[in-house]
């Protein structure tokens, strides 16, 4: 299994290839901002040929390349429903100061395939078998994706990348349109905690680290272990 991953130009968002082995087919999930000439040589590095775009949520440095990455290349981008307005409106989910920042700065566009996720469903995609969860809290549409971890350099039973959902002592924030605290510690609750300390955790920003990791240091995951609702 080969999983690359490289941040993004711009607020250090974690874009990832997955795929079985080099030469295959492959996923890019979150393709960020000025990911294109990183993420093309990563995929000639590894001989990979993208069969998807997969986006753990809508926000703005998770898709802004999804357009052009799945254009070239006549693929689908997945996103969960919640989301899915994002894409073609992307100021839906920023700040005010955020939408300051990059008003009319850039140029954006929605794929032209787009399918949307489910909570629990199983994606076939490049001969990988990605399971779907979806964990509102950072956007209403935020969702993690699972996958088994055999044969990945962690030799881990499975593998999450985790978008904003959770981070290496941390988690994404809430206070952004469509956030929601008390939906964050719910999915922290029941979609974080059950997942085994061997999992390996592929955020969105920052860090790769492990389940059992932020179980016993993470103050958010600690926070609600100890609530008695887990």
């Amino acid at each position: 299994m080969l999983v690359a991953g490289f941040p993004a130009d711009a607020f250090g968002t974690n874009c990832y290839v997955v795929a079985t082995a080099p030469g295959e087919q492959c996923v890019v999930v979150d393709p960020g901002i000025g990911v294109l000439d990183r993420l093309d040589a990563v995929l000639a590095e590894h001989r990979l040929h993208p069969a998807a775009v997969l986006l753990t949520h809508g926000h703005l440095d998770h898709t802004f390349s999804v357009a052009p990455v799945c254009g070239a290349r006549g693929i689908t981008a997945y996103v969960h429903p919640g989301d899915r307005e994002m894409l073609a409106d992307p100021a839906k989910g920023l700040s005010t100061d955020l939408t300051a920042l990059f008003g009319g700065r850039l140029t954006y566009s929605e794929p032209d395939d787009v399918a949307e996720l489910t909570d629990g469903a199983t994606l076939a995609l490049a001969g990988l078998e990605i399971t779907v969860d979806h964990a509102p809290g950072h956007t209403g549409g935020s969702v993690l994706f699972r996958m088994p971890g055999a044969g990945s350099r962690w030799e881990a039973d499975e593998i999450c990348l985790s978008g904003d959902v959770l981070f290496a002592g941390s988690i994404g924030r809430t206070d952004l349109p469509g956030g929601s605290m008390p939906a964050m510690l719910t999915s922290l609750r029941d979609k974080i905690l059950p997942l085994a300390d061997d999992t390996v955790v592929l955020p969105g920003h920052g860090p790769t680290t492990t389940i059992g990791r932020e179980r016993a240091s993470n103050p958010y995951l600690i926070e609600v272990a100890e609530s008695g609702d887990a």
